[in-house]
């Protein structure tokens, strides 16, 4: 996993007092660390850092009420909730489901970009690239149409996984992606024309309607609550009989929750219903898992749908 988010309160006791803090926490003495944490807030009332590694301990102590009110002065302390305070007050059922803050996601993968493949792919099995490559190819020779496409645009590009699984499909490919080091890795491959940072919906609002055949989007759902604005964006940009495939996480129950693992897992019903009010056409549906989670596969599903 990524190296820990850390941002400086500008006090350099209070810096101080986190990292011993910090030692403390990593050798299990919870209590002490806790009480470090709070000498650093003290120094630096603004210390987001501070404020969301007590929220964790307090968790873990079962002070739900505590460790609340330690996010919620975490998401004070930094607008842009680098940390994700607010996707832990969503766990803890002290904040409505909602997409995840921008700038924590950008600052997730910019920490993960120099070892992300060696993470996804050696350590969890990562396999949705290939995944949606079947299912594609799978789509094009129902209907006795060849799997090439002029223009595709791959949606949280990452590294260049999915281009590079689709490479000799694709004869013009974007990439698009939050984190600007992510970024610099998938422009390494050589798979892409153009590349730009932005999340998924943004960087499909910049696109003209009817300028891609293929919009691709690998454990990128994963990262976003409502599927709704992306797949608006993505009829649009689609041409008539164009695809969208996608791999997502889900779960047993309807509609869409936020994992311990701090993904969001979309159920099977909730996606389709979503094809359909975006009015796009349901064309390959599989249940499979597109990684591990703790040496189990991680329910998943393979989706792709037509603008007809």
């Amino acid at each position: 996993m990524p190296v820990r988010l850390f941002l400086s309160s500008g006090d350099l006791m209070a810096d101080r007092r986190f990292d011993f803090a910090r030692d403390l926490q990593l050798k299990g003495d919870l209590v002490a660390a806790a009480d470090l944490l709070l000498q650093a807030t003290e120094l630096a009332p603004g210390f987001a850092s501070a404020w969301f590694t007590l929220g964790e301990i307090r968790e873990r102590l079962g002070e739900r009420e505590a460790a609340i009110d330690a996010f919620r002065k975490a998401q004070v302390s930094d607008a842009e909730d680098r940390h994700g305070a607010t996707l832990r007050l969503m766990l803890l059922g002290a904040a409505p489901l909602s997409d995840m803050p921008a700038a924590y996601v950008q600052a997730l993968f910019d920490q993960y970009a120099p070892r992300f493949e060696a993470s996804l792919v050696g350590d969890l099995g990562y396999r949705g690239p290939a995944l949606l490559f079947k299912a594609v190819l799978a789509v094009r020779a129902a209907i006795r149409k060849p799997a090439f496409f002029k223009r595709a645009i791959d949606l949280g590009c990452g590294t260049g996984l999915a281009a590079t699984a689709f490479a000799n499909e694709v004869d013009h490919f974007t990439g698009i992606d939050l984190s600007p080091r992510m970024i610099e890795k998938a422009r390494a491959t050589g798979f892409y024309a153009e590349l730009e940072v932005a999340d998924m919906v943004q960087g499909l609002a910049g696109k003209p309607d009817g300028s891609a055949d293929l919009i691709l989007a690998a454990d990128a759902m994963v990262y976003v609550s409502d599927l709704a604005p992306v797949l608006r964006e993505a009829k649009r940009v689609l041409v008539t009989g164009g695809l969208l495939a996608f791999t997502a996480e889900t779960h047993g129950g309807d509609g869409v929750i936020l994992g311990e693992g701090l993904r969001y897992a979309h159920g099977a019903l909730y996606v389709r219903a979503s094809i359909d009010a975006a009015g796009l056409k349901l064309t390959h549906f599989d249940a499979l898992s597109a990684r591990n989670e703790d040496y189990a596969p991680v329910p998943g599903l393979v989706v792709v749908a037509e603008k007809f």
